[in-house]
């Protein structure tokens, strides 16, 4: 088969349908590594997605490829959700607010819960920095520490992913009671 060329009246069509097969193979791949752990394997994201194994190893060669689409979009999300929380209209009922759905989403998620502590994937400096800037966006209300900064962020909130990670918790009410305690450690 041969690439479509500009003069080619099906080429937006094809564009669309490669767009949505990588959609579905990202989507797949989210839902199976939720489910079952990075032991999937390609052929498995495949089957899920509808499309055959060459329509995902096109666009993700290997599966470390695959892994890093999905936390990239994953990172995305939670990108938008901080910027959504900075731009609220009060930043302590934002902070209280979103450090228990990050918890939330780690429990949830193991993939991005390892991939927002290791940063090897994908870097989590940046998310990590807008959680500091929310932080500090919040001092200003009097209900948080005027000392609390990024590193008491990256300190006390990576602290506790960490260790229920290596603790393997997966039950979302432990989660949420750690992120209760990390709300509180920045109540002034």
């Amino acid at each position: 088969m041969t690439p479509p060329t500009p003069s080619d009246p099906d080429a937006p069509r094809r564009r669309l349908d490669a767009r949505r097969n990588q959609e579905r193979v990202i989507a797949a791949a989210r839902e199976l590594f939720t489910e079952q752990g990075l032991q999937v394997t390609v052929p498995q994201v495949a089957e899920r997605a509808g499309v055959g194994r060459a329509t995902v190893y096109r666009s993700y060669p290997s599966k470390e490829d695959l892994i890093v689409a999905v936390v990239q979009r994953q990172f995305e999300e939670l990108e938008q959700r901080i910027h959504a929380a900075l731009d609220g209209a009060d930043a302590y009922q934002e902070w209280c607010s979103f450090v228990p759905d990050l918890f939330g989403r780690l429990a949830r998620d193991r993939v991005l819960a390892d991939a927002f502590f290791e940063g090897r994937l994908v870097p989590a400096a940046r998310i990590l920095s807008l959680i500091g800037q929310l932080v500090a966006a919040a001092r200003p209300s009097g209900k948080i520490r005027q000392d609390a900064g990024e590193l008491d962020t990256r300190v006390l909130l990576c602290g506790a992913v960490r260790q229920l990670i290596v603790l393997d918790e997966r039950d979302p009410a432990v989660w949420r009671r750690y992120a209760d305690l990390v709300v509180n450690a920045f109540r002034r």
